[in-house]
């Protein structure tokens, strides 16, 4: 399994390198992918406690090769490219970071289903999603209305990409 951590967004004045929380890295590994499995990271530091968790961890420091980091961790780099391209292309970039989790279970659902044989059941898989999980009124989605009562978007928790 490889894993590795994108930007989505802008850049932000004032912030350099790496602003990600390692212990959500590690939460979200334990969740998403079997203990006792390869994890194929590169060589951060923020990794470091996957071997800890009981995961066989392969690292390669992607700094002193002369390959791309996409050439090294190819499908990783794939998926990210992917979701960025769709949230520039689909949506033109206008995605707010209250909706970010729920265009990503969007991208995950479209994406797993990118080769299905059966083109024509994607629309029953999604009435199926639907009616699996709790509806969320749009109220609850916009950070300006959950602030003034409380509501707190649905989590959308892990999901694995096939």
């Amino acid at each position: 399994m490889e894993v590795d951590e994108t930007y989505i967004g802008g850049l932000e004045e004032g912030v350099h390198g790496r602003q990600t929380d390692t212990k959500a890295l590690v939460i979200i590994a334990c969740e998403a992918i079997e203990p006792g499995s390869v994890i194929h990271t590169d060589g951060w530091e923020g990794y470091g406690g996957l071997k800890a968790m009981g995961y066989k961890h392969k690292v390669t420091v992607l700094s002193r090769r002369r390959q791309s980091p996409s050439d090294l961790l190819p499908r990783v780099h794939l998926v990210a490219s992917l979701l960025k391209r769709w949230l520039l292309g689909t949506h033109q970039g206008a995605v707010s970071s209250e909706h970010l989790a729920y265009y990503l279970d969007e991208f995950t659902f479209r994406f797993n289903r990118r080769k299905s044989k059966s083109r024509g059941q994607l629309f029953y898989r999604l009435i199926q999603q639907a009616v699996a999980v709790e509806p969320a009124p749009y109220k609850a989605m916009v950070k300006c209305y959950a602030a003034t009562n409380g509501a707190k978007p649905q989590p959308v928790g892990v999901t694995c990409i096939k």
